[in-house]
């Protein structure tokens, strides 16, 4: 090969190397970008007054004098639209039967809708959900809730050759004639007087447990609970894993006992995460027993499993790394083996051991499966550190799939699955930083 055509292969794979990174770059932004935007909702929003009063009622968090000022001057404005409900009431009494029923239904839903915008009319029963409790927190869900209000969904289907057609007819229009005519355009024009919206930092969904599945609050108990499961399953997996790879570099020789245990660790890097679950289900709690339940003994174990031929593979490659005239000089000073490998090829294999580590610390953070039958729920609130030998736990890799696929509001709390997305995220990016950031301290630390 000459001269010429090794040049313009070399330019060639750089290129195709430059490109391939910079469409994985591309490709990485498309799909952070949506999340950290989308998540950062959950934390800066424009907060009602329905808010402020879900702060103070439920977390005694905000100034009560100002909140009750704020609930004299919104019911002022709303109680005109209540008074609009009790005339149209009053007009609907005194028409016949037909045009009573030809209203009634529609009637119905006029009523629900602002309840959902407004929350319950002061003076009137409490609900005993707190879902009910309120109307719209925050003001983007205020605005779709007075769509639903002002706009009543229809469809098309005259085409008998297409998809129906979504379309909106106006409420006020079936109401022409009435007294309620006049409701539709007051909420509308009134709105911001009745829910006063401000922006807000709530730093609360952090910190604070969550209120009827997630509706309100926050995602502590969820964060708590990854935290708890991910540390618990290094606590197992990680000594186990090193002395492993010890045994693997430094001890083990070369036959059929040595190839079947290399075979079956690296079986076990491929087997699907779901099998694992079902096996901390029938070997941790069904026969070992380690708890009567899920627990996050139980899962952490189970991870533990999932992430040990990871951890292996790691510490086994940083080992066989170590030059060895580390251990020639080490040995030819008279140290045996066994010191050899506690002060001299440990330590300089740690960077490359503690990097595994930290990275399988990331994957056990954002596993769903192992967790799904051995220690996850999908409500609960934050356990203490005496609990976790017999209780489940929250966690965010299977609340945010349980979420945004069964809950019963998932279209009204996607707020709270991109906020659990971005903290889980965000953990994971904080653990790979800081084994990065280890790594290079004890490399620095190791040269002198």
């Amino acid at each position: 090969m000459n001269l010429g055509t090794r040049k313009l292969l070399d330019r060639s794979f750089t290129a195709l190397g430059i490109g391939s990174i910079v469409i994985m770059g591309m490709m990485l932004l498309v799909v952070l970008v949506p999340i950290v935007f989308n998540g950062v909702t959950a934390n800066v929003f424009r907060g009602t007054v329905e808010h402020r009063k879900l702060l103070y009622n439920e977390f005694r968090r905000g100034d009560k004098a100002e909140l009750q000022r704020e609930i004299v001057e919104s019911d002022a404005v709303r109680s005109k639209a209540y008074a609009m409900l009790d005339q149209f009431e009053v007009e609907m009494s005194s028409m016949d039967e037909a045009k009573q029923a030809e209203y009634q239904d529609k009637y119905r839903q006029v009523k629900e809708s602002l309840k959902a915008l407004l929350g319950p009319r002061p003076g009137g029963d409490i609900p005993e959900l707190t879902r009910y409790k309120y109307g719209q927190t925050r003001w983007s869900k205020a605005e779709e809730k007075l769509h639903e209000l002002l706009y009543e969904k229809q469809w098309d289907y005259s085409n008998p050759d297409a998809e129906a057609k979504e379309y909106f007819v106006s409420r006020s229009a079936g109401f022409q004639g009435t007294s309620l005519v006049k409701l539709f355009p007051y909420v509308e024009e009134n709105l911001d007087r009745m829910l006063l919206p401000e922006w807000t930092i709530y730093w609360g969904f952090i910190t604070d447990s969550s209120i009827d599945s997630h509706i309100f609050g926050g995602i502590w108990p969820e964060i708590q609970g990854t935290i708890f499961l991910a540390i618990g399953a290094m606590l197992f997996a990680f000594p186990l894993g090193v002395i492993a790879a010890v045994y693997f570099t430094e001890y083990a020789r070369e036959g059929f006992f040595n190839s079947l245990l290399r075979s079956a660790n690296s079986t076990l890097a491929g087997v699907p995460s779901i099998v694992f679950g079902l096996f901390g289900l029938a070997f941790f709690i069904n026969t070992l027993k380690v708890s009567e339940s899920k627990s996050v003994l139980a899962g952490s174990l189970t991870l533990a499993i999932m992430i040990l031929p990871t951890i292996i593979r790691s510490a086994e490659e940083a080992i066989l790394a170590v030059p060895k005239t580390y251990r020639e000089a080490s040995l030819g000073l008279g140290s045996t083996k066994w010191n050899t490998i506690v002060t001299v090829i440990l330590p300089a294999a740690l960077p490359g051991i503690l990097t595994g580590g930290v990275i399988s610390l990331g994957r056990a953070a954002g596993e769903t499966a192992p967790i799904i039958f051995t220690a996850a729920v999908s409500v609960g609130s934050a356990i203490g550190l005496a609990d976790v030998f017999n209780s489940p736990t929250p966690a965010l890799s299977w609340n945010i799939y349980n979420l945004a696929s069964e809950h019963e509001a998932a279209s009204e709390i996607r707020h709270v699955q991109y906020g659990m997305v971005l903290a889980l995220v965000t953990i994971v990016l904080l653990l790979n930083m800081s084994a990065i950031i280890l790594r290079a301290r004890i490399s620095k630390k190791l040269k002198g």
